[in-house]
């Protein structure tokens, strides 16, 4: 499986989202000196993530950011060098301009 196929099994289970984008975005990564011998996983180590569920309603923003590292903790520990991510309640999403 996939790192990010690992991902998306992981995010849905633990917050049930609405909406997850998960975007690779490893090959713009690729010849930084940091990446080197982090190939291992078909190069998957960064990604940027759009996170839309319920389970964030009344969290704080840092809140939201560590149960995303907290479901996937084993990526981080193993390979997945960066996450940025963008957590959304449903009503907040609702107010965001669709790109």
């Amino acid at each position: 499986m996939s790192v990010a196929a690992e991902i998306e099994r992981k995010l849905t289970a633990a917050l049930t989202p609405q909406r997850l984008e998960i975007v690779d975005e490893s090959a713009r990564h690729a010849g930084h000196v940091a990446m080197h011998g982090h190939a291992g996983q078909g190069g998957e180590t960064h990604f940027r993530l759009t996170i839309v569920a319920r389970a964030f309603e009344g969290q704080s923003r840092l809140a939201r950011q560590r149960m995303v590292y907290g479901a996937l903790s084993d990526e981080l520990a193993n390979g997945v060098h960066a996450i940025a991510m963008t957590t959304l309640t449903p009503a907040e999403a609702a107010q965001q301009p669709v790109p």
